[in-house]
C-alpha cells in the first residue's frame, strides 16, 4: 500500500485536464451555449430539463442555489480549509453525516493536508472507472458554471437567506471545489471520523507521557457506544413481483439522515432526453440522483454496517517519534508543512503553520469520533488506512444507476464500478425482481488476517466490533488484493453479499445475514458485518411487519398498504415488553423516580390504554418511550451497542439463532433496571410538566421560524421504523429533531411508464427561513401527508408553479 498512486500520475495532470489546477475554474467553452429548462411544481420539487449533460448540471446547481446556497457556500469553506480564516480557529462545526464535532483549524489542516498530497488531482487524471466518466466531468463543469450564475444574477449582498447575504466567505467556485465536496463524502465513513484526530497529530514531546493510558477493552467498549450512538441509518424494502398486487416490482425507501447541515438531501428531476430521465434526491453537491426511480428501476440505500478503514499500530524508533518499523528496517514518516489563514480576536488574518505526518498505511491519528484513545507516544503511533481515499468510482456508479433498467443491471454496474462508499443498496424492478447488495468500498482484510496482525487492541476490537486494528510493523499486514477488485486492496464481489429474490429484502442498517430470513447470508468476512446474532429492534420490527402481512395475513402489498406500513409507527419495543411491563406496574402501586416516590397507578392506566405506536395522537408513547430510554441507559453497560442486548438481563426469553425475528423477548420485571427506568419515566414527565397521558403532538415538535410543527415517529432503537432521533433534555422535554426520516419514497410499478410513487422530504426542501419550501413538507409529514408521483410529462404539467429557462453563451 506504498503510495496508492504513482506519481507519473501528477505529471500528466496538465495534459489530462488540459491546464492542470487553474483549469479547474469552469466557464462555458469558447462559443458554447448552456441552456436549462427549470419547472416548480407541487413544494418545490424541480424538473431540470437540458439537452447535454453540461447544460443538464449548469440547471441543477441554478435550483438548487435558489433552495440551498449559503450551506452550500459553507461546505465549500470547509473542504478549502479556510473555516479559521473566516470564523476563528476556536469555533467549531459538526460533519452531520457522521455526527463529529471539528474544531475549525484542527480541520482546515486535515483538508489542507488532502490538498497538499493532491490526491483528488490524481483521481481526476485516472481515466474511467477510478476517474470521472466523461459526462459527469460535463455535469460538473456545468454545475459550476450554474452556481456561479446564480450567483451573479442574485449578487452576494443580495441573496435571500439571511445567513449569508453579503458574507465574505460566499464567492464563485472552480470544477475543483465540487470534487473536494465529492472527496469529503466519500471518505464520511472513514477518514471523515477522524478528521479532529489527523489534523492534530503531533509528535510527542520529549519526556511528556500520558499518565493514564486506556487499556485495549476501554478503547473498544468506548469506540462501540460512540459508533452506535451516531445513530445515522435507514431502512429500505425492496419487494419482488411475488409480493405485491401489481406483480411487479415496489421500494419503500426511508433514510435516516440529518435534518440539518449540509448532508440533507434535496429533491429534483432530471431529464435529457433520450438519455437520462431520473428522479429522487440527492445530497447537497452532488449532480446526480442517489435515491430515486426512473421508468424502470427504483432503489435505495441504507448506512452499511461494514467499516470502510482499519487503524494501523505503528512501533516507533525510540528517540525518533517519526521513523516507524517495517519489517525490522526504519521507514521515515512523510512530513507535510502546512498553513491554514485564521481570524484572530481582533479581525487581522494570520497565519498558522503546522507539519501532519502521513506513512505507507495513511496519516498518523489520535483520536477517532472525538474519543483521544490513540495517543501518540515515543515509541507507538497509529496511522489510518482509508479505503475510500481512492474513491471517485461512486459519482460514476450513480451517473450509470440512473439510466439503469433492471436489477440485475444494477448489480452489474455495483460489480463493475465497486464505488458504493458506505451503503448498503435495494432495488426493485419493473419486472419483479428485487436486489439486495452490500457490494460497497471495504478494506480486504480476511478474518485470519485480522486474527494473525493484530496486536492486543485489534484481539479485542475484532470480535466485539468486526473493526481489524492492524499490525503495521510488518508488510504482509497489508490488505490482501482480489483477483475481481477495480481497487488494489479492497474486497471484490465475490467476496461480499449480494440477493436476487421475487419474494422480499429488507435492510435496517443491521449486516447482510437477514436481508431476508429465508436465504440467510452467511460466511463473509467479519469487517463487513456480525453474522448469526440478535438485530436492532428496528430491523426485527421491519420484518415482524412485512412476514405478518405477507404470510400470517396472506396478502400482496398494495402502494398504499406499504405507505401505511411506514407510517404506523408501530413501537416494536412495547409489542415486546409492555405485556411484562403492566401486570409489574399494576403490583408496584410505588416506585422510586428521580430521588422521590411516584405512585404509579395513573401511569398504569395510560400504559395499558396505550395503542403502542408512536402516533401524533396516542396516549403513553410519551412515557412508555422515557421509560424505555431510561432503561437501556440503566441496562446497557458503557460501551454496549443497542444491537448488543441478547446479552442483557433485561429479556425473559433469550436470543435463539433459528428465531432471529422474534428473538430476544420479554420483560424481565426482577431486574432492579425496570423499576427504577419506570420511576424515572414518571418524575421525568412530571418535572417536564407533561402529564402522563402526554402525546407526542405535545412533547415532540421542530421548529420552523416561530412555528413549532408536531413530528410522529420516534427512536429506531426501539424498533420505530419510521425513526425519529430527538434527546430528552432534562425538566424541558424532546428537542429538535437531531436526525431520522428525511427523504421517503413508496415507488410501485404497473405496467406503463409512469411508476405509481408517492414521496415525503420530511424537513422541506429550502434551508432559507425565507422560501415558501422551508417548512411545507414539514408540516405535510406533520399530517402524514405524501406527494403524488411527478415524473411522467403529464402528472407535471398540469402541476407546474413556475417555468424558467437559463442559458448562456461563451464568447
Amino acid at each position: 500500500m506504498r503510495g496508492i498512486f504513482s506519481l507519473i500520475l501528477i505529471a500528466c495532470l496538465s495534459a489530462c485536464q488540459s491546464g492542470g489546477r487553474e483549469s479547474t475554474r469552469a466557464t462555458p467553452q469558447a462559443g458554447e451555449t448552456l441552456s436549462a429548462e427549470l419547472r416548480r411544481s407541487d413544494y418545490g420539487i424541480v424538473h431540470v430539463k437540458a439537452n447535454d449533460y453540461a447544460s443538464l448540471g449548469y440547471g441543477y446547481a441554478y435550483a438548487f442555489a435558489e433552495d440551498n446556497l449559503c450551506l452550500m457556500a459553507d461546505s465549500y469553506v470547509t473542504v478549502n480549509g479556510e473555516r479559521s480564516k473566516y470564523f476563528g480557529p476556536e469555533a467549531s462545526w459538526t460533519f452531520t453525516g457522521n455526527g463529529t464535532t471539528n474544531n475549525n483549524l484542527n480541520s482546515d489542516f486535515f483538508f489542507k493536508l488532502i490538498i497538499a498530497q493532491q490526491r483528488i488531482e490524481e483521481l481526476l487524471a485516472l481515466p474511467p472507472p477510478q476517474g470521472p466518466l466523461p459526462a459527469v466531468r460535463e455535469l460538473v463543469r456545468g454545475y459550476v458554471a450554474g452556481y456561479n450564475r446564480y450567483l451573479r444574477d442574485t449578487r452576494i449582498e443580495n441573496l435571500p437567506d439571511p445567513s449569508c447575504r453579503g458574507a465574505q466567505w460566499v464567492r464563485e467556485i472552480r470544477e475543483i471545489d465540487v470534487y473536494r465536496r465529492f472527496y469529503q463524502l466519500a471518505m464520511l465513513a472513514s477518514s471523515g471520523v477522524a478528521i479532529n484526530g489527523i489534523g492534530s497529530a503531533q509528535p510527542p514531546i520529549a519526556g511528556l507521557i500520558p499518565s493514564i493510558l486506556p487499556s485495549a477493552q476501554e478503547i473498544a467498549t468506548q469506540l462501540q457506544s460512540r459508533w452506535e450512538g451516531i445513530q445515522i441509518g435507514s431502512n429500505a424494502i425492496a419487494l419482488g413481483g411475488e409480493a405485491t398486487d401489481s406483480g411487479r416490482g415496489m421500494v419503500l425507501g426511508n433514510p435516516h439522515f440529518p435534518w440539518d447541515g449540509a448532508e440533507r438531501f434535496h429533491q429534483a428531476h432530471l431529464t435529457i432526453p433520450g438519455k437520462l430521465d431520473v428522479t429522487g434526491v440527492s445530497l447537497f453537491g452532488v449532480p446526480l440522483i442517489l435515491i430515486g426511480y426512473n421508468k424502470d428501476l427504483a432503489w435505495s440505500h441504507t448506512v452499511s454496517s461494514a467499516w470502510r478503514f482499519t487503524p494501523y499500530q505503528l512501533t516507533l524508533v525510540p528517540g525518533a517519534p517519526t521513523t516507524y518499523l517495517v519489517d525490522g528496517r526504519p521507514e521515515q514518516m512523510t512530513p507535510w508543512d502546512l498553513e491554514v489563514e485564521s481570524r484572530q480576536a481582533d479581525g487581522q488574518i494570520s497565519t498558522v503553520s503546522r507539519t501532519l505526518y502521513t506513512t505507507r498505511w495513511g496519516p498518523v491519528f489520535n483520536e477517532i469520533l472525538g474519543l483521544p484513545l490513540f495517543p501518540w507516544l515515543p515509541v507507538q503511533a497509529y496511522a489510518l488506512a482509508d479505503a475510500n481515499a481512492a474513491n471517485f468510482r461512486y459519482v460514476n456508479h450513480f451517473l450509470e444507476t440512473n439510466q439503469a433498467s433492471s436489477s440485475r443491471e444494477l448489480l452489474d454496474i455495483l460489480k463493475r464500478n465497486q464505488g458504493v462508499p458506505w451503503v448498503n443498496t435495494l432495488a426493485s424492478d419493473r419486472h419483479g425482481e428485487a436486489l439486495y447488495a452490500d457490494i460497497s468500498v471495504t478494506p480486504n482484510v480476511p478474518d485470519a488476517m485480522a486474527l494473525t496482525c493484530a496486536g492486543v487492541l485489534g484481539l479485542v476490537t475484532q470480535p466485539l466490533l468486526g473493526l481489524p486494528v492492524l499490525d503495521g510493523s510488518r508488510s504482509n499486514c497489508a490488505w490482501r488484493n482480489d483477483d475481481d477488485a477495480v481497487q488494489a486492496g479492497t474486497l471484490g464481489p465475490a467476496n461480499m453479499p449480494y440477493l436476487l429474490r421475487t419474494d422480499y429484502v429488507t435492510n435496517s442498517n443491521d449486516s447482510h445475514w437477514l436481508s431476508n430470513p429465508q436465504q440467510p447470508l452467511e460466511g463473509y468476512a467479519r469487517i463487513i458485518g456480525d453474522e448469526r446474532r440478535a438485530r436492532r429492534m428496528r430491523t426485527r420490527s421491519g420484518l415482524v411487519m412485512v412476514e405478518s402481512h405477507l404470510y400470517d395475513q396472506g396478502q400482496t402489498f398494495s402502494r398504499q398498504q406499504m405507505q401505511d406500513l411506514l407510517f404506523n409507527n408501530r413501537q416494536h419495543a412495547a409489542h415486546l415488553w409492555l405485556d411484562d411491563l403492566i401486570p409489574f406496574c399494576r403490583l408496584t402501586p410505588v416506585l422510586i423516580g428521580l430521588g422521590d416516590p411516584v405512585l404509579t397507578g395513573e401511569a398504569c392506566d395510560v400504559l395499558e390504554a396505550w395503542d403502542r405506536s408512536d402516533n401524533l395522537d396516542s396516549p403513553g408513547a410519551v412515557l412508555f418511550r422515557r421509560f424505555a430510554e431510561n432503561l437501556y441507559i440503566a441496562a446497557v453497560p458503557s460501551g454496549t451497542s443497542a444491537s448488543q442486548l441478547e446479552f442483557l438481563d433485561v429479556w425473559t426469553r433469550p436470543f435463539n439463532v433459528n428465531d432471529p425475528v422474534h428473538t430476544p423477548s420479554g420483560l424481565n420485571v426482577l431486574n432492579p433496571h425496570v423499576a427504577l427506568a419506570l420511576g424515572s419515566a414518571i418524575s421525568d414527565l412530571n418535572a417536564a410538566g407533561f402529564a402522563l397521558n402526554a402525546t407526542l403532538r405535545q412533547a415532540q415538535t421542530e421548529a420552523r421560524g416561530e412555528e413549532r410543527i408536531p413530528i410522529h415517529g420516534g427512536p429506531g432503537a426501539m424498533g420505530v421504523f419510521n425513526a425519529i432521533t430527538n434527546p430528552w433534555v432534562a425538566g424541558e422535554g424532546y428537542s429538535d429533531v437531531v436526525h431520522g426520516s428525511s427523504f421517503i419514497q413508496v415507488v410501485s410499478f404497473d405496467g406503463d411508464d409512469c411508476p405509481d410513487a408517492r414521496t415525503i422530504l420530511t424537513y422541506s426542501q429550502s434551508t432559507n427561513p425565507e422560501s415558501p419550501h422551508y417548512a411545507d413538507q414539514t408540516r405535510l409529514y406533520a399530517e402524514s401527508g405524501w406527494v403524488e408521483a411527478q415524473f411522467c410529462e403529464s402528472e407535471i404539467r398540469s402541476r407546474v408553479t413556475r417555468t424558467q429557462t437559463i442559458s448562456e453563451t461563451a464568447p
